[in-house]
C-alpha cells in the first residue's frame, strides 16, 4: 500500500466517521459543536505544527467539521510530513511542536530585536593605543 491509498482509505475512514457525528447532531442539535469538536480538538493535537501518524485522522475528522474539508492531497501530504519525522517531533527541538503563529510571531521577534548597543560617546577617542 502506498502513501496516496492510505490517504484515500483515512479519508473514507473520516466520512464514515462524520456520518456518525452528523446522525447524532440531527438527533441531538449542538451535538457537534459542543460535544465532538472540542474533543476532536483535543485528540488531534492542534498545538502540534508538525502532526504526528496518530493525530491524522483525528485532524482529517477536525477538519471535516467546518466548511472545507480535506482533499486528498492535503492528507497526503500530512502524511508525508508526519512520516519523514518518525511520526513524532523530536523532542529536542521546540520549534517543531509550536503551532505556526508562535512560530511566525517568534521569527518577527528575532528580526526585530535591536542590534548591538552602539559604544557610548566619546569610547573611540582613546588614542594611547594606536600606532
Amino acid at each position: 500500500m502506498d502513501n496516496t491509498q492510505l490517504a484515500e482509505l483515512l479519508m473514507g475512514i473520516a466520512k464514515a466517521q462524520n456520518a456518525v457525528i452528523d446522525a447524532i447532531d440531527r438527533a441531538e442539535p449542538g451535538f457537534r459543536n459542543n460535544h465532538a469538536v472540542p474533543i476532536l480538538t483535543t485528540a488531534a493535537n492542534v498545538r502540534a505544527a508538525v502532526p504526528r501518524i496518530q493525530d491524522l485522522p483525528s485532524r482529517i475528522l477536525l477538519r471535516m467539521q467546518g466548511r472545507s474539508p480535506f482533499d486528498i492531497a492535503q492528507i497526503l501530504q500530512d502524511l508525508e510530513a508526519a512520516l519523514a519525522n518518525g511520526g513524532t517531533a523530536a523532542p529536542d527541538d521546540p520549534s517543531k511542536n509550536i503551532p505556526p503563529a508562535a512560530a511566525r510571531v517568534a521569527a518577527r521577534a528575532a528580526a526585530a530585536a535591536p542590534a548591538a548597543a552602539p559604544a557610548a560617546p566619546g569610547a573611540d577617542l582613546d588614542f594611547s593605543a594606536k600606532p
